[in-house]
């Protein structure tokens, strides 16, 4: 990339959202992916856009409303599989069409025009604020201590929550904590890739890791670093060729995964012949 460009605050600003939502999303993403919690996860980012409908209508920034109304969806969806004896894949389904249908809902109520609709729902890294990329640096911190404290049993509850229960007697409080996090997580990152397409953003550079390591703080480096390769390089892509930035950088990671896919298999098969 020509140095020339650093010069311009906005790709800045986007290098360092790259920097962040690599961070958090290769943490929580680690999470999601090992617990196999891809459709919650999915169902957390859709119902979010009920609180961004919210935030325009009631004249707050949409990032708030849709933090609050993701942690609460995703407490919600714990509180109906569980206690209502709803099976956890209808709760989520049930709170994915209702936040999107709130969402739509308030914004067509809202008066006047919504003009930065399209990025919350397809991401703008080229518009990222400096509240933006502070939020998500706090975030990065949080989920490195979080992770860092609590690590022996989030990795117990991500394989095996039965023993994890053995080990320590405060796995339902982790539990709902850590999911609350991760719809944080999801909130953050709208801005970076979208409700559309955040959730692979957080479960891409996992998937891509596992094909190289089954060891959980491996995989957890190893997401943050495919993270921000293909976050970086579809950013670069995205400015150069005048696309698209959330849908480019998901394409990017896609590519990734394909060649790592290709890459594992060739080794395993050069093994074989060895």
């Amino acid at each position: 990339m020509d140095t020339s460009i650093f010069q311009y605050d906005f790709i800045v600003k986007g290098l360092l959202g790259a920097v962040f939502a690599s961070i958090t999303a290769g943490l929580a993403g680690t999470y999601i992916v090992s617990k196999r919690m891809v459709f919650l996860s999915g169902g957390i980012t859709h119902a979010s856009f009920g609180g961004i409908g919210i935030g325009y209508y009631i004249g707050i920034n949409p990032v708030i409303g849709a933090a609050v109304f993701g942690i609460l969806s995703a407490l919600g969806v714990e509180y109906l599989s569980v206690r209502q004896k709803i099976r956890e894949d209808s709760a989520i389904g049930i709170l994915w069409a209702f936040g999107m249908a709130i969402g739509i809902v308030f914004i067509y109520l809202t008066p006047g025009y919504t003009p930065n609709l399209m990025s919350y729902l397809f991401g703008s890294i080229l518009t990222v604020t400096t509240n933006d990329i502070v939020a998500l640096g706090i975030m990065s911190v949080i989920l490195i201590l979080y992770f860092s404290l609590f690590y022996r049993t989030i990795l117990y509850i991500s394989f095996d929550e039965v023993y994890a229960r053995t080990y320590s007697s405060y796995v339902d409080i982790i539990k709902y904590i850590t999911t609350s996090l991760i719809a944080l997580t999801i909130v953050l990152n709208i801005r970076m890739a979208g409700v559309v397409l955040v959730i692979s953003l957080l479960t891409i550079p996992p998937n891509i890791a596992i094909l190289f390591t089954r060891v959980y703080v491996k995989i957890v480096l190893l997401s943050i670093l495919a993270g921000f390769a293909g976050t970086a390089t579809g950013y670069a892509i995205s400015y150069f060729a005048g696309i698209p930035v959330g849908a480019t950088i998901i394409f990017t990671l896609v590519i990734l995964w394909l060649l790592a896919k290709g890459l594992r298999g060739l080794v395993i098969k050069l093994r074989g012949v060895g």
